[in-house]
């Protein structure tokens, strides 16, 4: 089987797909809070899965790593008006140093293809 790859660089692909499921790398944003930067990931997902032929109903797990876990409420603020009522995915959150001070949300999601 083929494997698909999306936006790839010399470090990384943006996105693969392989037997109809799409793995993201982890997304981050720019953003003064964390509700921004969330918001910012989630639009980047958006348009990652688009890209690979699906959609945010399609997520089949996430995970969300916070630079603060005490960051947790205002992360899911901006998760829970984004994700579809119904179709939500398996999740983890856990705390971790992020690649920059800056970045305090990063996601990544694992997603089936339309069918």
């Amino acid at each position: 089987m083929t494997i698909i790859r999306h936006e790839t660089g010399p470090r990384m692909s943006e996105a693969n797909i392989f037997n109809g499921v799409i793995y993201l790398a982890g997304q981050i944003a720019e953003g003064a809070t964390v509700r921004e930067q969330t918001e910012g990931v989630l639009a980047e997902i958006d348009r990652l899965l688009t890209l690979c032929n699906s959609s945010k109903e399609r997520i089949l797990s996430a995970q969300i790593w916070l630079a603060d876990i005490n960051d947790f409420a205002e992360m899911n603020a901006a998760w829970d008006a984004w994700v579809p009522a119904g179709n939500t995915p398996a999740r983890a959150t856990g705390e971790a140093k992020l690649a920059a001070p800056k970045y305090r949300v990063e996601i990544i999601v694992t997603a089936a293809q339309n069918g």
